[in-house]
């Protein structure tokens, strides 16, 4: 599965590990590989004329701004275990980003268009009740610019290629 992602600051990805290492018995990421889904693309088509195509979507987008403001839980996720527990992103950028790519590419069900909810992934599965304990913390508010996209390979976990912004 390919998607176009936001790279996470350093600081936000240490605070989703710091976090993480409270839920023991959850699935957690490796630092550093910390993302933000803007859209997943198909992967029903050969990949190089995917990414050709969602570059096109992204031409012309200018860096945006988008800022950690707490935390949240998915109690089912579409995908893998749940609970999911994770940092919520505020992003009018990235809305209106998510948005031109759902135009280009189908949202994915219960996740993409109107269900779209930009967050960081802290930990999945686990204990609900940690999960949710976890979740009514107080976290310090983050922003950043977001001056590069990235595309990723969930697959092999890691950036196949990036896009600065504007692009």
């Amino acid at each position: 599965m390919y998607s176009v992602n936001v790279p996470v600051p350093s600081t936000v990805a240490a605070l989703a590990g710091d976090l993480a290492s409270d839920l023991t018995r959850a699935r957690t990421r490796r630092r550093g590989t910390h993302t933000l889904v803007a859209k997943r693309l198909p992967g029903d088509q050969p990949y190089a004329q995917v990414e050709a195509r969602a570059r096109e979507v992204l031409r012309g987008t200018p860096a945006f701004e988008a800022r950690i403001d707490g935390l949240g839980v998915f109690e089912t996720a579409v995908i893998g275990p749940s609970p999911v527990v994770y940092l919520h992103v505020e992003s009018p950028g990235l809305r209106d980003l998510h948005a031109r790519l759902v135009e280009a590419f189908e949202p994915v069900p219960d996740f993409e268009g109107d269900d779209y909810t930009p967050h960081v992934t802290v930990a999945r599965g686990g204990d609900p009740e940690a999960a949710y304990a976890l979740a009514e913390r107080s976290v310090e508010s983050y922003e950043w610019v977001v001056d590069e996209l990235a595309f990723w390979d969930a697959e092999r976990d890691r950036t196949i290629s990036r896009v600065s912004l504007p692009a």
